[in-house]
């Protein structure tokens, strides 16, 4: 600066200088705030997911029989295992999003990369039933709230038919949650199955399969993933953005089931297009084609039993 300028003449320099480090100053407290929240976050959402779940996991008949494993395998594929467990149920990518995570579904058999010899029917019960694996440690991305109302008999028939898978020898990947599904995790919204199961509650020794709303109540279970546990739709917590909503599956008007007839229902399904002819989109599962005519009455049956709920109101 000249030094024959004025103290008037060096004021604003001055104030300038003294503002934008006072801005520094704010900006690093925001940060600073941010990098303390993110951690809190993190911290949070890592105690609930090492968080040792003391459980006494109760047996269930497994047979090995044809039947048994054709009905097993009937189950795997119309409960949504392939998912994440691909059609060989040797494990798949679900979600490789940078800031959601990288979530791989595990190798169901017992080729290298799967589960061990080790692994007994307990073991598997735990995971399907209770959401943690034989440590009692939560597991991540098994929705086992879905699975944890399915009947010992059911439940039975599931382990035999992954019993009977041949191996596949496949690296299990990664369970890597991003900063989105840490923060989703922390503030409860992303659920760990294993922290709101009732794992003391009783459970159905078998169902009989009939086309009537108890038994549509009984498979809907399985939905409550993707649609919300009031059946609702809308935007899925923990998914990535490109991720569409999902269905309202109550007879509210925001929704498209309000006006369709049970017949539009099954040709949905069994052909994937709306009687409008749009398709579906490919999340949803397209196994959903192999119910039973007497699944897809019941299922029909029990949503019309839904009280209507607006559109993504979970």
């Amino acid at each position: 600066m000249n030094p024959t300028s004025s103290a008037a003449e060096r004021r604003p320099t001055s104030l300038l200088r003294r503002a934008l480090r006072w801005a520094g100053y704010g900006l690093g407290a925001v940060a600073a705030l941010l990098v303390l929240g993110a951690g809190t976050l993190y911290v949070i959402s890592q105690h609930r997911i090492q968080r040792v779940h003391r459980i006494e996991a109760r047996p269930v008949a497994v047979v090995s029989n044809g039947e048994t494993i054709a009905r097993g395998r009937h189950l795997a594929f119309t409960r949504g295992c392939i998912e994440c467990h691909d059609t060989d149920f040797g494990g798949k990518p679900v979600i490789e999003d940078a800031m959601v995570g990288r979530i791989h579904g595990p190798n169901l058999t017992r080729g290298l990369g799967g589960v061990p010899d080790s692994h007994t029917d307990l073991d598997f019960v735990r995971a399907i039933r209770h959401g943690v694996n034989r440590e009692g440690h939560a597991l991540l991305v098994m929705p086992s709230l879905e699975y944890t109302h399915m009947s010992d008999e059911d439940l039975g028939a599931l382990i035999a038919f992954l019993r009977s898978l041949p191996p596949i020898n496949r690296a299990r990947g990664p369970v890597s949650p991003g900063p989105v599904a840490h923060a989703l995790i922390a503030l409860g919204q992303l659920k760990v199955s294993a922290e709101v199961i009732d794992h003391s509650a009783p459970r159905l020794a078998r169902i009989e399969a009939t086309p009537t709303s108890a038994y549509g109540a009984y498979l809907a279970a399985s939905c409550m993933g993707c649609h919300g546990p009031n059946f609702s739709g809308g935007r899925i917590p923990g998914t990535p953005p490109d991720w569409p909503a999902s269905a309202n599956l109550t007879p509210h008007a925001s929704g498209r089931l309000a006006s369709w007839s049970e017949s539009d229902f099954v040709t949905v399904l069994r052909t994937r297009k709306r009687p409008d002819g749009t398709e579906l989109h490919p999340l949803m599962p397209a196994v959903y084609s192999q119910l039973t005519d007497v699944e897809t009455r019941a299922l029909w049956l029990y949503l019309q039993t839904l009280p209507p709920v607006a559109t993504g109101q979970r």
